[in-house]
């Protein structure tokens, strides 16, 4: 990935490197204090004579007698400006740049950390089963006008190198071959992140069932590997100021079980893991965040599969919390292995837990593939949430969880049943009402990533595959309590 410095301006007088300036729609050039008025009024023009509208993430470079050679960058209308604009911008210099030049110069405009998150994060490639293209543009340095400014810049950039170094470790995993993602491979890549702060135990199959995790231990019958329950914790340097726990769905591939998915449905399975590596992700960079509160990670490795002992609808198993489940669509599986790390979570006695999870297909079509799905039982943790998610511009929207649908999990013959009575409706919210049986009362918010999690179009700053989602807002929420 693209490697980000800073500098003074005065420590590049008579450099050749090409310097990269934002631009709105309308003209005015955004940051470069160093670049006088004047100048930038005959950059503006020179550049429209080009033909450069300053549309978001266009680009235009050519040569300046007061600068050398100059990359026009358009941040779009002044009026719809913000971060992710200039996130977005940021990852249109890149893909402009990353042909024509080995190094950049940056003037990042008011948001260094925005504009370091899109160069870094739109160079991220998953080359880990072909080698990629090569790339001339290895390098990018922000240019800062006085020492001051180039300590903030320093700041920021290595804050979006703290974030985009998660994103694109939960992409790796989501990206990689369910064959070469088994449970067991899942949990020695968590026990990787053991020390330095964080100590790892994973629960075995035999320890499972002695706990009662007879939910999760349903779902890995179809299976002939061994599935892994790993249990991460996060400790502060001083007092705890929160106790929290994460917790991910690590499905490393859904077949769907004997409730067998269409072929299509199945290529981007290797997805639905995407939760536990957001979880795994946070924690690669916990130690170095500095969070101020204790954070526990759980996360329910297994492959939901149709082999010779799988899980048959019409079955019922039992959950740590002594909850009986009557199975009625093996593929309704998320919520089954979510269940019992809910439960096992709850009894760690925390402040609060947050999952995440590509529960249902229902909240991509109520959301999209833009927006995560949020439901809660504490409306004031999930403000917390909601704040950090306004810092990083991932959209989430609240679901609510209807008590009129909780007769929708009520089965005839066990205490709940993992789909609701009438199909097709308030799927999202059915399985937040499922998931709320098995937190025990405390503060919890469920995030449905199923449609954010994973992207078959390229966007400004992330390829098709793996996204990251909702990696950046937890690290901003867990870094501002």
């Amino acid at each position: 990935m693209i490697k980000l410095t800073t500098a003074l301006q005065s420590s590049l007088k008579g450099s050749e490197l090409p310097t990269a300036l934002f631009c709105f729609e309308e003209g005015p050039i955004a940051g470069a204090k160093p670049v006088l008025p004047a100048q930038r009024k005959a950059v503006l023009d020179q550049a429209k004579a080009d033909g450069f509208k300053g549309g978001l993430g266009d680009c235009a470079s050519f040569s300046s007698p007061n600068f050398g050679k100059l990359i026009l960058v358009g941040l779009g209308k002044k009026g719809d400006y913000d971060a992710e604009a200039l996130r977005r911008a940021a990852a249109g210099l890149f893909h402009y740049a990353k042909g024509r030049f080995a190094r950049i110069a940056v003037f990042p405009a008011d948001n260094p950390q925005a504009a370091a998150e899109g160069l870094i994060l739109a160079s991220y490639r998953f080359l880990e089963y072909k080698k990629g293209e090569e790339e001339k543009l290895s390098e990018a340095v922000f240019i800062a006008a006085q020492a001051a400014e180039k300590n903030g810049f320093e700041k920021a950039l290595s804050k979006a190198a703290l974030h985009a170094e998660a994103v694109c470790l939960a992409r790796d995993l989501v990206n990689r071959g369910p064959s070469d993602k088994t449970p067991q491979a899942m949990a020695e890549i968590a026990k990787s992140l053991d020390g330095s702060g964080i100590k790892v135990s994973v629960i075995s199959r035999a320890k499972a069932q002695e706990l009662g995790m007879g939910s999760f231990l349903g779902v890995a019958r179809g299976s002939a590997h061994e599935p892994a329950f790993v249990h991460l914790v996060y400790k502060p340097q001083g007092p705890a100021r929160k106790r929290l726990g994460l917790v991910g769905k690590g499905i490393t591939f859904d077949s769907g079980g004997l409730s067998l998915k269409p072929p299509q449905h199945m290529e981007t399975m290797k997805m639905d893991m995407a939760g536990a590596a957001s979880v795994l992700a946070v924690f690669k960079v916990l130690p170095r965040l500095k969070a101020r509160a204790e954070v526990h990670g759980f996360c329910a490795f297994t492959y939901n599969m149709p082999g010779p002992d799988a899980m048959k609808p019409g079955d019922v198993i039992k959950a740590m919390n002594g909850k009986t489940i009557e199975v009625l669509n093996t593929d309704a599986e998320g919520r089954l292995i979510l269940a019992d790390a809910l439960a096992y979570a709850s009894r760690q006695k925390l402040d609060a837990l947050i999952d995440l999870a590509t529960l249902t297909g229902a909240v991509v079509t109520a959301l999209g593939s833009k927006v995560t799905g949020a439901m809660t039982n504490n409306p004031a943790l999930l403000r917390q949430l909601l704040a950090a998610s306004a810092k990083t511009q991932e959209a989430v929207c609240e679901l609510p969880l209807v008590k009129d649908y909780k007769d929708q999990i009520k089965s005839s013959i066990a205490d709940l049943q993992n789909i609701g009575k009438a199909r097709g409706e308030a799927g999202s919210i059915i399985g937040g009402l499922f998931l709320q049986e098995f937190v025990d009362g405390a503060a919890w918010v469920h995030l449905d990533i199923a449609g954010t999690a994973w992207t078959d179009a390229p966007s400004a700053y992330c390829p098709a595959g793996g996204t990251g989602s909702m990696v950046r807002t937890l690290i901003e929420y867990l870094a501002a309590l």
